[in-house]
């Protein structure tokens, strides 16, 4: 059995979600990471490499002049099938888009694992929904990146299941002990406020505009790329470092050194049904936590008392104030016992026997090859 996954974010970008389920599924059966399109001027061909054992990368380029652009990459892709020897095989989708050269696939199951409302995002084909509805249709279960994306779908599907946010925990917990700081970030004075992850559209410009500008002490550090964002969009202070992007490897030596983490989203279409990764994995790290109203922080973390829910950039100030006026010597043990059942090991699981379960139902039997995680 092999997984074609067929995602729109690709492998070398941040780490996130497909690539922590992805790795895992690789402990059962070789995963095809299919990456989106990319167009150029010469012939039609595929890359193929292997970042990880049993993970294979797979670039698709297709021809600019070619005018049935659809049909040539469903030849690209039935090519590749072939020369790879590919017979039985799972197709997974993070992107509906790739259902337009896709429709001649005969997996034995389809997964949707729907992580977010990519037609609330910048620059979202118009043609998206359209493509959700004929994969929700094809699918023979569904999996959403949060809670109240699975509110707002679970009536488009008979098996649909929500897998929120999920976390490494002693990956992160490294944070808690780590001494020694990266170079870049050594010499930045505390208070230090930090942030990880894609630096796009749902960054609060205003919010970070405001709070460093009222607080010229207080230091923000950024971490991570720019998307559908210019960098002359951002705010710029004396006071706010942009750092770029950085391994995930790297990411538990910068929180170490942070005073508070941050999750600062505007509220917007394209922020309304996310469930950020970063929630638990500052936690995890240890690092007392302020958020917008985002609907999957409020619930459960907002809920717990274990992260600061702000509503404006006073609310923001007040808080941090009252955070970084706090003992450093923080009670951990109720951010550990909420994190105690939640890793992205349970999650691979629970998917795991959802497809199982989806695969009886056809009568094909999965192949388990390792009990990797028990």
């Amino acid at each position: 059995m092999v997984l074609l996954c067929f995602s729109h974010l690709k492998w070398d970008f941040v780490y996130q979600r497909p690539q922590h389920l992805m790795s895992r599924f690789a402990k059962e059966y070789p995963v095809y990471f299919i990456e989106e399109p990319i167009i150029h001027d010469k012939a039609d061909s595929y890359s193929l490499h292997s970042p990880e054992e049993n993970i294979y990368v797979v670039k698709l380029y297709v021809c600019n002049s070619n005018l049935q652009y659809d049909q040539q990459l469903q030849q690209l892709l039935t090519l590749f099938i072939e020369e790879q020897k590919i017979e039985k095989f799972i197709s997974w989708y993070y992107s509906p888009m790739f259902t337009s050269f896709t429709t001649h696939l005969e997996p034995v199951i389809t997964v949707y694992d729907c992580m977010d409302e990519l037609s609330a995002f910048k620059s979202a084909p118009s043609k998206m929904k359209e493509a959700e509805e004929k994969l929700l249709q094809k699918a023979d279960v569904v999996f959403t990146g949060g809670n109240s994306l699975y509110r707002a779908k679970k009536h488009l599907h008979h098996n649909i299941h929500a897998f929120p946010s999920s976390i490494d925990k002693n990956f992160f917990m490294q944070a808690r002990n780590i001494k020694t700081e990266p170079a870049d970030q050594q010499n930045i004075p505390h208070p230090r406020l930090g942030f990880y992850g894609v630096i796009d559209e749902r960054f609060d410009i205003d919010l970070i505009q405001k709070a460093a500008g009222a607080k010229p002490g207080w230091h923000f550090i950024f971490i991570g790329p720019l998307a559908k964002i210019s960098k002359e969009d951002l705010p710029h202070r004396n006071n706010i470092h942009y750092l770029g992007i950085r391994s995930y490897n790297e990411l538990p030596a910068y929180i170490s050194g942070w005073d508070i983490a941050l999750v600062p989203f505007a509220l917007n279409e394209s922020t309304k049904y996310i469930s950020p990764t970063k929630t638990p994995e500052y936690l995890a790290a240890g690092k007392p936590v302020i958020s917008t109203a985002i609907e999957d922080v409020v619930h459960p973390y907002g809920d717990l008392q274990l992260v600061h829910i702000i509503h404006s950039a006073d609310e923001f100030i007040e808080t941090a104030t009252q955070v970084l006026n706090t003992s450093k010597e923080r009670c951990l043990k109720k951010t550990d016992a909420f994190l105690a059942a939640t890793s992205w090991n349970n999650t691979w699981q629970n998917m795991h026997e959802l497809m199982q379960s989806a695969m009886n139902k056809k009568q094909i039997p999965i192949h388990k090859k390792t009990e990797a995680y028990v």
